[in-house]
């Protein structure tokens, strides 16, 4: 298995329509071969962001790899830099991927 993850620190006051972009998005990854699971969590508050934390669940590194090459992956980025949404969070989202190495 293979977890990648996207930390976002989303400006404070701007929670809920986080939360919103991330549930109307026409992700499609039920359709890409190899995703098991998404997540978006909610993490701690500090005094100007709360950090949130995009996480999904693949078959392996590959299928990941692929996704990230696939017509899926641009269509649902496809308004990531969108200049007209207010900004939501501060800086790049930081990517963390990860290959199982124990399961219990």
């Amino acid at each position: 298995m293979y977890i990648a993850m996207n930390r976002f620190k989303v400006t404070k006051g701007s929670e809920a329509d986080f939360e919103t972009v991330w549930e109307t998005r026409d992700s499609q990854l039920d359709q890409v071969p190899g995703f098991v699971e998404f997540r978006l969590l909610k993490g701690a508050e500090a005094e100007d962001h709360t950090l949130y934390a995009s996480h999904t669940l693949w078959k392996d590194h590959d299928a990941f790899v692929a996704w990230t090459k696939s017509e899926h992956f641009r269509k649902a980025h496809a308004n990531a830099g969108n200049a007209d949404r207010k900004p939501l969070y501060q800086g790049h989202p930081q990517f963390e991927g990860f290959e199982t190495v124990q399961k219990l």
